[in-house]
């Protein structure tokens, strides 16, 4: 008989438990039969000690399998899409609808704000009616006559990730590379998953700043997911600048909007088709990454992609005409404020981190759980890094409820980006790719 004493003193001993043993402790999360205390105790042991290859699988797949596992029945590739957070991140909500244009099904599960990152399901709530919370045939429902869905994860999809989350969120255990990995992994692979695609990020805007760390865990996600038996790529990108040119809510859902119109392309449709292409190719619906790509950038381009948004956003409660008239729909902030570079010179850093911070300051990010959000505020038209500017040409523009919140967004902002008499390289978006 396996109990929670037995585990962790296994753990501490730097001894792997056994499949048996962690799908036990994985149900008593989901079920409440393991304490607040011993999960603790748990996410402490692991963390210290680790679980190895063998063992970070087994408990992936146990917390999997704490709750329901989808399955489905369509006539495409169920594929998927997982950022690992950043700044001006509003992907999912154009390569979701592009990937259901090239014959796939996205059941994307997604996330709140995290800190500096913005979470998909807060920018999904600047659309009014929308529902991100839908019940399991909801989400079935929706996936079938869209072919893709972001939503949040519901009581039945892997619970024992909500309590060990939780608990490791007021532990200090959230920074483990079996537990971040059996988190990331076991929500996406209970949404009955054929191929994913891991955007891990490094740079100044993401929670990873360094090169090495972002490779550890990208290698751990590919071959976790693997031997899980759901076919996983990783691209490592570049994050020393927002992808997009927002953020905010409802300002990186009318950067999104841009880019599904036909309105405006770069960074944005650059990442969508190289995960993208990444994933055709993986799942057989395109000859290689590159066909995979370019057959994501022209669902995007011919409006494919906006006319599965449009269909989406309708069925989970949204305006029926989001697409055609999207920008009377989002809400706009009461001030409004260009900043001006304090001098002549090239954009050659960014401060990503501080830039997202000052994004929660205005509002748009929470600070605590409870906070509500304002939907409207954060900062659009940010500069890109090798940018030549002259001094008086806006770096950005300020959108806030309060003159004295836009004060102090403008001198966050003025400090988080440097400008220097020499240009520098334009970074690479894609900087390697794992499995």
């Amino acid at each position: 008989m396996s109990n929670a004493r037995t585990i962790i003193a296994k753990l501490r001993k730097r001894q792997t438990p056994s499949r048996d043993e962690l799908n036990w402790f994985a149900r008593g999360l989901a079920d409440q039969s393991v304490t607040d205390a011993q999960a603790g105790a748990f996410a402490m042991a692991v963390c210290l000690n680790g679980l190895g290859d063998v063992g970070r699988v087994a408990l992936t797949m146990a917390m999997r399998d704490s709750g329901s596992v989808l399955d489905w029945n369509l006539a495409g590739p169920v594929l998927d899409k997982h950022s690992t957070g950043g700044v001006g991140d509003c992907v999912s909500l154009v390569l979701a609808p592009a990937l259901a244009a090239c014959g796939a099904f996205v059941p994307m599960i997604s996330g709140r704000g995290l800190g500096h990152t913005g979470g998909t399901l807060d920018k999904l709530s600047a659309i009014p009616g929308l529902s991100t919370q839908l019940s399991t045939a909801q989400l079935r429902d929706v996936v079938t006559r869209a072919g893709c869905a972001i939503v949040g994860a519901n009581a039945e999809i892997a619970p024992a990730d909500k309590r060990l989350y939780a608990v490791r969120d007021v532990t200090s255990t959230v920074d483990s590379l079996d537990l971040i990995t059996a988190s990331i992994l076991s929500k996406k692979l209970a949404a009955g998953l054929d191929g994913l695609v891991l955007d891990v990020k490094v740079g100044s805007g993401a929670f990873m700043k360094d090169r090495q760390a972002a490779s550890d865990l990208a290698d751990a996600l590919v071959k976790t997911a693997n031997a899980a038996g759901c076919k996983t790529t990783a691209l490592i990108t570049d994050m020393s600048q927002p992808v997009a040119p927002a953020l905010g809510n409802a300002l990186e859902v009318a950067e999104a909007m841009k880019v599904l119109t036909g309105q405006t392309r770069g960074k944005l449709v650059e990442m969508c088709a190289s995960l993208g292409g990444v994933l055709l190719a993986n799942a057989g619906l395109a000859e290689d990454v590159q066909a995979g790509a370019d057959a994501i950038a022209a669902a995007i381009a011919d409006g494919h992609a906006a006319e599965r948004f449009g269909t989406m956003i309708a069925a989970m409660g949204g305006p029926v005409q989001f697409v055609e008239s999207w920008p009377r729909f989002l809400p706009e902030a009461t001030v409004i404020r260009e900043i001006a570079a304090p001098a002549s010179g090239h954009v050659t850093a960014m401060d990503g981190e501080a830039l997202g911070l000052a994004v929660v300051d205005l509002g748009g990010g929470r600070k605590v759980e409870s906070d509500e959000l304002n939907l409207a505020v954060g900062l659009s038209d940010v500069v890109r890094l090798g940018t030549q500017v002259t001094r008086g040409q806006p770096l950005a523009v300020v959108h806030a409820g309060r003159a004295a919140d836009a004060d102090r967004a403008e001198t966050a902002l003025r400090a988080a980006i440097t400008i220097s008499a020499s240009p520098t390289d334009k970074p690479n978006l894609i900087l390697d790719r794992v499995g």
